[in-house]
């Protein structure tokens, strides 16, 4: 049973981010979504977090919102991959839940 968690809030601003990934499990997936998306930065200070989550669950960055923050291509960090909103709905779809973390 798998849990699609998204993150929406800047991990600068909120905890959102650390009590997300204090709570996945192996085979869940996380999504950054909206101001989330700026922990997915290349070097930033959530990198580490992201790195270590990443051996256990998948984790996403919605690229319309990355596009929206100057975040390209070359400045994610390695281990997110992007979805559109299409992958959006087909990671809701295809998890037994989804948890939004606030």
């Amino acid at each position: 049973m798998s849990t699609l968690h998204t993150v929406n809030k800047s991990p600068y601003e909120r905890n959102a981010l650390k009590s997300c990934l204090d709570h996945v499990l192996a085979g869940d997936r996380v999504l950054l979504i909206e101001d989330g998306v700026v922990a997915a930065r290349k070097g930033g200070a959530f990198a580490q977090a992201l790195g270590d989550a990443g051996r256990q669950c998948a984790v996403y960055a919605l690229a319309p919102d990355l596009a929206a923050r100057g975040i390209g291509p070359s400045d994610l960090m390695e281990g997110i991959e992007t979805v559109d909103y299409g992958g959006f709905v087909e990671l809701a779809a295809s998890a037994s839940r989804v948890c939004s973390w606030l």
